[in-house]
């Protein structure tokens, strides 16, 4: 039998999940749907008017804004904000294929994590498909440089990130999280790590339309060296983890998951899409695989979450 990794998956059903933008305020239903193999990652906007714009692949090259998240081009002068969290979950957990729908410019914040879109899609399913997943392989090493910050990605056997912050604050200081990615040590170690922000950037931000609707509800608040929510942190080095986060969710934007190593210090969104950028700036640097011909550490049902039901995979590959 095939290993389930080496088929393209999607949802075993459709979600839809309400919450508020995390910079606008402002409520919005997003929903996700299952889709054909080799669709990716679509995205469209329903406008105020009832007009749809999209669906539109969530490429790199639609990358508009990285300014405190990642903003797409859909065309037609419509854009949506904040796509790194939801997309995170969906390359965390494997997925390859799915049409992400939402009503408003900004995709919702929910609790600052992936978990919301983590649980919602878990409860579905998800459903393995005849075609072979491909993969981006890194062949030669991209580095991107920003003062003292770099973020690179370099040819590894399997799929990891190494990612570094350091902030001068003593509640988060230098903390660095190795990952070899799997979607159970995704869901587990990942997912869960909420954005993150402090009191005293919360004025100029609000002046120029961010952080809107940030609030202890969808965030982690700091002032001077304290934390401001009143429930713990879910991880002791929850701010590295959910840089990690979000550099799964804007790297999935190269529409395959990427086989290789990312490293990043002090990096984000800007950087990540700029070595998105300079990865494909030159046919050199990658080459498109087929599954089957690399030695996926994720090999065995026993990486997948808890709970996930695997849909139709018998009949799909057997």
């Amino acid at each position: 039998m095939q290993r389930i990794s080496a088929r393209q998956c999607t949802l075993g059903g459709s979600v839809s999940v309400d919450g508020i933008g995390v910079h606008s305020a402002n409520p919005v239903t997003l929903s996700i749907d299952p889709a054909p193999a080799d669709t990716g990652y679509q995205i469209s906007r329903i406008m105020e008017d009832g007009r749809i714009v999209g669906p539109v692949a969530v490429d790199f090259s639609r990358v508009t804004r990285t300014t405190l998240c990642t903003t797409v081009d859909l065309g037609e002068s419509v854009s949506v904000a904040t796509i790194e969290h939801v997309i995170s979950a969906l390359s965390g957990l494997g997925i390859d294929n799915a049409f992400i729908t939402l009503n408003g410019p900004e995709c919702p914040i929910m609790d600052g994590s992936a978990a919301p879109f983590v649980d919602a899609i878990v409860e579905k399913g998800l459903q393995v498909q005849v075609a072979m997943r491909k993969y981006i392989k890194i062949i030669r090493t991209v580095t991107v440089r920003s003062n003292d910050s770099f973020a690179a990605l370099e040819p590894h056997n399997g799929r990891s990130l190494d990612l570094e912050i350091d902030f001068d604050n003593k509640v988060i200081g230098r903390q660095r999280m190795i990952f070899e990615w799997t979607p159970r040590k995704y869901v587990e170690n990942v997912s869960k790590a909420r954005t993150f922000g402090f009191m005293k950037d919360a004025q100029v931000l609000r002046q120029a339309g961010f952080a809107l609707g940030s609030s202890l509800e969808n965030s982690i608040a700091l002032e001077n060296d304290k934390i401001l929510n009143t429930t713990p942190l879910r991880y002791e080095d929850e701010f590295v983890r959910h840089k990690l986060l979000d550099a799964m969710g804007d790297l999935a934007l190269g529409g395959m998951p990427l086989y290789g190593k990312f490293r990043s210090y002090k990096g984000g969104h800007a950087l990540n899409a700029l070595v998105l950028s300079s990865l494909f700036a030159n046919e050199a640097n990658y080459e498109i695989v087929l599954a089957d011909d690399l030695p996926l550490a994720f090999d065995s049902l026993d990486d997948l979450p808890q709970n996930l039901e695997i849909k139709s995979y018998l009949r799909s590959v057997g």
